[in-house]
């Protein structure tokens, strides 16, 4: 008798080799050897006859080197997985050489699975402050992967986050899926924390895949440790025109001008604060003065009229600095909105027809001069003729009678320049006796 040996499941990962086990117990003369694939119908993979035969029906697959009777399949395809069938005929004289040998055939069925590693991850989030939202996508695998989360403190110590508050999603992708974990994570006061980690497990292809976010606070050249008195502790403070923008280190902060940092008086500038690689998001507070700060990446300035210095903070929960961002005015003369030969727009054109500057200042002196000549004569004539062109207008001295003032004696005495005795004779002749 001839025993087949064969697993009932075979697993193989895809682009790499299968292996379809079909051996003999005891090892026998082959007379021949078939490979099926099951499907719909019996698909033909490959057929072997020691006299003449030895040939692939699928270009992948090939007699392994093992047994010369298993099956190895490379590269492998997401298709190829499903039932293949091995039959195997050997001639047997159940030992007795003066017999005729008779054909014995066997078969035996297995299954292929074909495991697919994660195709690609990707990591999203959201930051409020010290709120964080991440999100880890992993996309085409089968079966679906598994999602864990670490951090790494800044020495490299790595360890899992534990109690996470989290959700899971896994959607059928065709004959892949796609899992997705978001969690939800606080930073403590003054965590030391270098970057967290979303890690992808495939254990059926043995793959893992790490996806990092990295924590970095912004940063600026040439800083120095000031205190302000808009903030209750020390800050890192710096100006604008100590960056020399040859540092690549991740966090740097860098303020853009548009148009510029130098422009002519009267124009709008809209400064701009980015900090790229800075995780998580800094937030940004620009202030001039004792101004009340106005939060935002930007910063809208209107008819600018002199050299200010306005600040930015970026700010993050690993740190903050703060800018010198100084705007100068170029020049103050008007004179050049009203230059016709520059290009642009022509705010003031020439419409003195033709007269320079000095024939326009001449005539004015000259009409100067005619306006005093008449004044003068005016003048001169009115003089000579003993009239007065302006003669004030007399006004009549304001005298009291006190005859119609009438006297009682519980008016206080006045003072005046007559006597008591004439002022007694004139009230007799009003009273008769």
């Amino acid at each position: 008798t001839v025993d087949l040996k064969y697993d009932d499941v075979s697993y193989a990962t895809v682009h790499q080799s299968a292996f379809l086990r079909c051996g003999m117990m005891p090892v026998q003369p082959i007379k021949e050897l078939w490979w099926f694939k099951i499907g719909a119908s019996e698909e033909r993979v490959y057929y072997y006859d020691p006299t003449s035969v030895d040939a692939a029906l699928m270009k992948r697959a090939r007699r392994s080197n093992r047994d010369n009777t298993s099956l190895e399949i490379y590269p492998t395809q997401l298709s190829d997985e499903g039932e293949y069938k091995c039959r195997i005929v050997v001639w047997d004289n159940t030992g007795n050489s003066t017999e005729p040998s008779v054909p014995i055939s066997k078969e035996a069925r297995m299954m292929l699975k074909v495991n697919v590693p994660p195709e690609k991850v990707e990591i999203t989030h959201l930051t409020s402050g010290r709120n964080l939202s991440l999100r880890c996508k992993s996309e085409g695998a089968k079966p679906p992967a598994d999602i864990l989360w670490t951090k790494t403190s800044p020495d490299g110590v790595e360890t899992e986050i534990p109690d996470l508050a989290k959700t899971r999603e896994i959607e059928p992708a065709g004959e892949l899926y796609d899992t997705a974990e978001q969690i939800f994570y606080q930073l403590e006061e003054n965590e030391m924390i270098a970057k967290i980690s979303c890690v992808v497990r495939h254990h059926n292809t043995n793959t893992t895949i790490y996806k990092n976010i990295t924590f970095v606070s912004p940063a600026i050249q040439n800083a120095l440790k000031v205190t302000i008195q808009r903030f209750a502790e020390p800050v890192l403070y710096s100006s604008i025109e100590n960056q020399d923008g040859r540092d690549n280190k991740a966090g740097l902060v860098k303020i853009s001008a548009d148009p510029g940092f130098k422009v002519p008086y009267n124009t709008s500038v809209t400064l701009k604060a980015a900090a790229p690689g800075v995780f998580p998001e800094p937030r940004y507070l620009w202030w001039v003065g004792d101004q009340t700060g106005i939060a935002g990446r930007e910063l809208h300035i209107d008819n600018l009229e002199e050299d200010k210095s306005y600040y930015v903070l970026a700010e993050n929960p690993l740190g903050r600095v703060v800018l010198e961002v100084p705007v100068h005015i170029t020049t103050s003369d008007y004179s050049q909105w009203n230059d016709s030969s520059r290009d642009g727009d022509v705010i003031v054109d020439d419409t003195t027809g033709g007269l320079d500057t000095g024939a326009i200042i001449g005539i004015v002196i000259g009409a100067l001069i005619a306006v005093f000549f008449i004044g003068f004569a005016v003048w001169y004539w009115t003089i000579r003729d003993g009239t007065h062109v302006f003669s004030p207008k007399k006004e009549k001295p304001h005298t009291i009678d006190e005859e119609t003032i009438p006297f009682r004696s519980t008016d206080k005495p006045l003072l005046r320049t007559i006597s008591t005795q004439t002022l007694e004779g004139r009230r007799s002749r009003r009273e008769p006796s």
